[in-house]
């Protein structure tokens, strides 16, 4: 039996006891066979020095690369981060080297309505606070670094305007970059939900305080910085892409970049120790790697390139996660991310919820903080089955990567044998192995059936290949993902994002920068309302931004928030600090 019971303790207990033997940095060190220098302490925790480690390791074969996605996510939640600790503990309960690197949580999710990314019951993720706030300051750094970039460019423009160009150089040693205010296109980040600060003015007062315009916030997590985070292979490569972000753009439509602002180095500096993962655990004490936290609507929405390398060098199964479903997820990873790393995956597994497919089958609508109808408590067959063409369709999406995925079936005790039997059934008919995992509940104990079919997955020859070619221009790549991935019969494009799409595909700078698609997480479609396996729509796209550090096109489908808002029944009213030993609860 497992040791924990999450029927009766909250996730937070549960942390906290197992917080009680977690190993020490240096006793990670000796179980993982890293040399002194390879370990940087963080009080309880530490990093793992990258450069040193990839250096050491640099001829040692390759693990087996495990990605983990999932169907159209819901508000009920398909678990994938609980579904990678399963598996990590699952297979570590059949014996093998195995570990995993995850993306670090937002605080404004934690402090929100979603809560942390910890995982949940008995795959879970310690040492649960530090993880859930702040870890070792990746986020801080990164927010450090952005908001630089922003202070270099409101100060050039104040002392731009109050000086003529001789007192321009002989005071500050700076030429005019002559920028054009209506054309800023970065703002300022902070790591919480914070509506209020969306749409901003700053330089109020007079002359010396500062260059008076209109500005913006968004979440930490939405920045460049932190794509970019995700995608470099070295310190060298953050250092380029840091001085290659476009701030601005100048009177005469020519960008302004953090080099030309000559901060890009400065940032680097302010981001030196993120390029380092940090090591955390499950509650049974396998390592995990925390590394990165992008978007995934507008970003790559994947764990580091770096911790990736490392781990597949550390561990023989090494297993990462995608965020959303596996038409943004598991897209983005299979081409882009792959591409960058030269990595190639052995398996993808989609996780799935009975409950989640039978809101994708019409099952009724839910509101958090009500009481969940009933529909998903008890058996039904019928709205099950109607769910189930939106698994086949993601299905359907790893297979044309030239991967056989592993559906694992995320078990809640309110499902039926019958209703678990019925998803295996369907996920196999359409080409899949499939298991039922009950890791939430008993651990790697409730994940053996689901980590040996991806044991044996894992030793099938896969034929992965990419979407479409390098080659191929912008229109045409995003044309291929809406019919291939998303089942649209096809894009539509407003004369604006048109022409700024003829002037990208004509640039030949452009020619090596991914393809970032931009749409709702909650539909297979443009559309969140639209729920299943949506037919006969079409992709309306409005926009293309440009990400130049991170080389990020990124075609926008609707409209995609970069700081989300804060609910009426926030998470932080429950969170609490003992003042006698300092311990914190209430997170989830």
């Amino acid at each position: 039996m497992a040791k924990y019971d999450p029927t009766k303790m909250a996730d937070w207990q549960i942390a906290e006891e197992a917080e009680k033997n977690m190993p020490t940095p240096w006793e990670w060190q000796e179980k993982l066979g890293l040399e002194k220098d390879e370990i940087i302490p963080m009080g309880r925790l530490c990093k793992l020095d990258f450069m040193k480690i990839i250096e050491r390791l640099k001829d040692r074969p390759d693990g087996k690369y495990i990605e983990v996605t999932a169907i159209t996510p819901t508000p009920l939640g398909e678990g994938k981060s609980t579904t990678s600790l399963g598996l990590i503990e699952g297979l570590g309960k059949l014996g093998k080297n195995v570990g995993g690197c995850l993306r670090q949580p937002s605080g404004g999710p934690t402090m929100n309505i979603k809560g942390t990314a910890a995982g949940g019951g008995i795959s879970l993720l310690i040492p649960m606070t530090e993880f859930s706030m702040g870890l070792t300051g990746d986020i801080n750094d990164i927010m450090n670094a952005h908001n630089l970039a922003m202070v270099a460019l409101t100060a050039r423009m104040q002392h731009e305007r109050n000086y003529d160009d001789e007192q321009l150089e002989r005071l500050t040693k700076m030429r005019r970059l002559n920028i054009d205010p209506t054309r800023v296109e970065m703002g300022w980040i902070i790591d919480f939900c914070a509506q209020a600060l969306r749409n901003i003015v700053i330089g109020l007062g007079g002359r010396y305080d500062g260059f008076t315009m209109q500005s913006k916030f968004g979440i930490a997590v939405s920045s460049e910085l932190m794509a970019i985070l995700s995608i470099v292979r070295d310190l060298p490569d953050l250092k380029e892409r840091l001085n290659n972000i476009t701030v601005a753009f100048d009177k005469k439509g020519n960008p302004v970049t953090t080099r030309d602002l000559e901060v890009g180095n400065a940032m680097t500096a302010w981001m030196r120790n993120t390029i380092n993962p940090t090591l955390c655990c499950s509650v049974e004490y396998q390592p995990v790697m925390i590394h990165a936290g992008p978007f995934a609507n507008i970003a790559v929405g994947q764990s580091s390139i770096i911790g990736d390398r490392i781990g597949l060098k550390m561990f023989d199964y090494h297993v990462t996660e995608s965020g959303f479903g596996a038409d943004i997820g598991f897209e983005k990873f299979w081409n882009v991310k792959c591409r960058f790393s030269g990595l190639k995956p052995h398996v993808s597994v989609l996780t799935t919820t009975i409950r989640a497919l039978k809101m994708h089958g019409g099952g009724p609508k839910v509101v958090a903080g009500l009481p969940l109808p009933e529909e998903y408590n008890k058996e039904n067959l019928e709205l099950l089955e109607k769910g189930l063409p939106n698994m086949i369709h993601h299905i359907n999406i790893i297979r044309k990567a030239g991967i056989n995925p592993v559906v694992c079936v995320n078990r809640f005790h309110t499902d039926t044998d019958a209703e678990v039997a019925l998803v295996k059934k369907a996920a196999e008919e359409a080409g899949a192995r499939a298991a039922e995992s009950n890791h939430w509940r008993y651990g790697g104990e409730g994940a053996i059936e689901f980590a040996e079919a991806v044991l044996d997955a894992c030793e099938e020859e896969n034929d992965f290949r990419f979407l479409y070619p390098t080659e191929m221009k912008l229109r045409q790549r995003v044309e291929v993902i809406a019919k291939e991935v998303y089942g649209a019969d096809g894009v539509t494009w407003t004369p604006e994002a048109e022409a700024k799409a003829k002037m990208l595909e004509a640039d030949p700078k452009y020619d090596d920068f991914a393809t970032m698609m931009v749409k709702t997480h909650l539909s297979l479609s443009h559309d969140p309302a639209l729920k299943g396996v949506p037919k006969g729509w079409t992709l309306p796209i409005r926009d293309v931004l440009i990400f130049s550090g991170a080389k990020f096109l990124c075609p926008c489908a609707g409209t995609i928030s970069l700081m989300p808002g804060t609910c009426s029944n926030p998470a932080f009213r429950r969170v609490d600090v003992d003042v006698k030993t300092g311990k914190v609860t209430g997170l989830f």
